[in-house]
């Protein structure tokens, strides 16, 4: 997932470099949404591994 998300800033890049302003932009807020998914997701499998102890492995 967080592949896709540098993939979609560097299509973002690219995009707003050749002056596609439309395709850069969704690109950016894509790329933003699957970094927030991510770090939302990171986060919750943290905080349920912190959990678990040593028995339950």
């Amino acid at each position: 997932m967080l592949r896709l998300a540098i993939a979609f800033f560097a299509i973002a890049l690219l995009a707003a470099t050749f002056g596609f302003g439309l395709i850069a932009g969704l690109s950016f807020v894509v790329a933003q949404a699957l970094c927030a998914v991510f770090l939302i997701l990171a986060v919750i499998f943290l905080i349920v591994g912190s959990f678990k102890t040593s028995s339950e492995l």
